[in-house]
């Protein structure tokens, strides 16, 4: 009885005292306090905000901001924050006591698919939580405008909601607010429950809530009348999530706020037939009006839902520990990458005011503010500023020359050109790509390399400016050059040298066609060393310019789930054609590699129709000068990979299964002679121009056009509270 009626809570440490106070806000204003017995987290260490290095705005909102931060100092200098800051003038009373709450909680949370929080504390006028910094974005905003789903992948997500909520509900909290902003994606693609500033703490499950809080779309009918609430609330929001999820539309919506909360208490579900009777099912138990009756409710809470039918494929121990593979796993190449976040927010210059204080009489609610996690002043391995990632700084407001000096030129392509350049702040080299986006949308290849840069031989983004002529793509620096002018002026280069090099690309390539990606342009001018060495795990394949990532007929990415169940066999065929092309391109190169000159061209004198003939009928040699001596698995292997029909070649996987890559230790270790360079570079320079000129010219279209361009204008409509 002692918390009905009440509007919030707060709990508040007197200074000196190993208790807690609760403090009761009630409908009239009246404030009154209760001794708890509560222990409270001993800190090690208090932190302050000069501990923390501000890099960039991640988000703001009505009573503070949110700054992706770097600490700099020990045990855990160097490591990348979230910062959420608080102005406590600003805050009304509720506000305030909301926050202390959100601190409380997070203090008490620990779970693998909830936020944790690190640090908190507070100065004479804001207060700071210094949480995960989660780079995925939220879920919905990612994912719902970016992937096509199927109830296998969606079950996933719900499933590990499920044990957040559920790990809350443990500790006596309802969370009231779960709607997509609030469920956040790591880089792995596992989700994170945030933001807790409308959770009830300390209820047991007979005592009830009685704000009106959260949502209005994602509100349970017991919250929109004010009838009290408890933890099976969050299963009616739970249900929401899943319909949304699963059909892209939510179930209860108005043309206002008042209309949807008419349908939330009155209307009939209407229950799509495409999904499955265990989906359907589960829907039905999540939306009962009567609390008491919905799926969650009963004693055995999440239990409940864990042993529906709906979820019976997935190893709740196994899901638990996060050995499940999510669906998909979100762009973040580097550690301080904020792409998935608002540039409105992360272009602007990252500022923390030092607040004005509050009055007297709001600052006593703050009392017992500060906190520092268990263990966070355990040993912790530290970056050495060497491997610092560099802050991205693409905005709108920043230009390439603020941060790089320009130098002189390395390459060109056919809508760039790609020079040297220093970035003034490190004095470290870089490549940098200049793209004119009147000739072409770059948005594919950047977005390419912000999923699947982190692979150890593909290129790694760095940093992206776009003043809207023309976009900068910043890279790590080829100091190697390419990998055939390395092998070309080696004077001993053998088959098993050879097959280490396929190796290494290939099986790069075979996790870009798992992944769906098809680079499309694998010439060997585009697979370069990172460095001097000349160990095949520096190869790095470069230029994505005409890459493509597979995608629904909407413009949508989709995951493994749904291209193995939904895909139409003419885009599949169309995918396993490009494929194709990438692994005839990878037969080139080896057959170059083994015979000292290219298969299709003899010189840099041959015509266009000459060579395209020659690849067209599928002739080239096998016999004569090095091929007397290499081995019959590699002549096996070439021709498997240049055959002329694409669906026939080999895919990357069954090359990396092939005896001349598996048994690499059993191929001759014999010097294989090779012709001129300049000779092979020009054959190899016409075999590849006469295949992009003998292609149809793609029709430009303005970027606006684009599924990429278009995605991202789109906003989700908000009504919230």
């Amino acid at each position: 009885a002692l918390l009905k009626g009440v509007d919030e809570l707060w709990v508040r440490l007197t200074p000196g005292q190993q208790f807690v106070h609760v403090v009761e806000l009630s409908e009239d204003g009246d404030i009154k306090e209760i001794n708890i017995t509560h222990v409270v987290k001993e800190g090690s260490e208090k932190a302050d905000a000069s501990q923390f290095e501000l890099l960039k705005v991640l988000g703001q909102g009505s009573f503070g901001k949110v700054f992706l931060v770097r600490k700099v100092t020990h045990p855990d200098a160097n490591q990348l924050y979230a910062m959420k800051v608080l102005k406590k003038a600003t805050l009304k009373v509720r506000d305030r006591v909301r926050t202390k709450m959100e601190r409380d909680i997070l203090a008490d949370v620990n779970h693998p698919f909830v936020v944790k929080l690190h640090y908190a504390f507070q100065t004479e006028g804001k207060l700071y939580l210094i949480l995960d910094f989660l780079r995925g974005g939220d879920l919905f905003t990612r994912l719902s405008k970016e992937v096509m789903f199927t109830e296998e992948d969606v079950k996933f997500y719900l499933a590990e909601l499920a044990l957040g909520l559920d790990h809350l509900h443990g500790l006596g909290i309802i969370y009231r607010d779960l709607k997509p902003e609030n469920i956040l994606l790591d880089e792995e693609g596992h989700i994170k429950l945030t933001d807790f500033g409308l959770c009830k703490e300390a209820i047991d499950h007979e005592k009830k809530a009685y704000s009106f809080c959260g949502t209005v779309e994602y509100m349970a009918p017991e919250v929109v009348n004010r009838q009290g609430h408890d933890h099976s609330a969050d299963w009616w929001s739970f249900g929401v999530l899943m319909f949304e999820m699963l059909t892209g539309a939510l179930p209860f919506q108005g043309k206002d706020r008042k209309e949807t909360m008419n349908l939330i208490l009155k209307a009939r579900l209407g229950m799509p037939q495409f999904l499955s009777a265990e989906a359907q099912s589960m829907l039905r138990a999540l939306f009962k009006r009567n609390p008491a009756n919905r799926l969650g409710s009963g004693a055995d809470g999440a239990e409940e839902l864990k042993r529906h039918g709906f979820f019976s494929t997935i190893d709740w121990n196994k899901l638990f520990r996060r050995e499940l593979k999510p669906p998909f796993r979100p762009a973040v190449a580097r550690p301080d990458d904020t792409f998935y976040f608002d540039s409105e927010f992360t272009s602007r210059t990252p500022k923390d005011s030092p607040g004005v204080p509050p009055s007297a009489g709001a600052h006593q609610l703050f009392r017992g503010f500060s906190f520092i996690a268990d263990g966070e002043s355990s040993s912790t391995p530290l970056l050495t500023p060497a491997l610092l990632p560099l802050q991205q700084l693409h905005g709108k407001n920043l230009l390439f020359s603020d941060g790089y000096i320009l130098k002189e030129d390395i390459g060109m392509g056919s809508f760039s050109v790609c020079k040297r350049c220093i970035h003034k702040a490190t004095n470290t080299e870089y490549a940098v790509k200049m793209i004119d986006k009147t000739s072409t949308d770059p948005s594919e290849e950047i977005e390419i390399l912000l999923r699947y840069g982190q692979h150890p031989n593909i290129i790694t983004l760095k940093d992206v400016y776009d003043n809207g002529k023309q976009v900068f793509m910043v890279t790590e620096l080829m100091r190697g050059g390419e990998l055939l002018d390395r092998i070309l002026k080696q004077k001993f280069f053998s088959e098993r040298e050879a097959s280490a090099v396929l190796h290494t690309i290939t099986k790069t390539v075979e996790y870009l066609h798992s992944q769906g990606v098809v680079h499309r342009d694998l010439k060997p001018s585009n697979i370069l060393y990172v460095d001097e060495s000349g160990n095949p795990e520096s190869i790095r394949i470069c230029d994505f310019g005409f890459a493509k990532q597979l995608r629904a007929n909407n413009g949508l990415l989709m995951t493994p789930c749904y291209t193995a169940n939904f895909v139409a066999p003419e885009v599949l065929k169309r995918q396993g054609y490009d494929e194709g092309c990438d692994i005839w391109s990878l037969g080139v190169l080896l057959y170059t590699m083994m015979a000292g000159f290219t298969p299709f061209a003899n010189g840099p004198e041959d015509t266009p129709n000459e060579i395209l003939n020659r690849i067209g009928n599928g002739h080239f040699s096998l016999a004569g000068g090095n091929w007397d001596t290499v081995s019959e698995a590699a002549k096996d292997l070439v021709s498997k990979m240049l055959h002329v029909d694409p669906h026939q070649r080999l895919t990357a996987k069954q090359v990396l299964k092939h005896p001349w890559i598996v048994q690499r230790d059993k191929l001759p270790n014999s010097q294989l002679p090779h012709q001129d360079p300049k000779l092979v570079k020009g054959a190899m320079a016409a075999t590849y121009s006469a295949l992009k000129n003998s292609q149809p010219t793609p029709e430009l279209k303005p970027i606006e056009s684009s599924f990429l361009a278009q995605r991202r204008v789109k906003k989700l409509p908000s009504t919230s509270l």
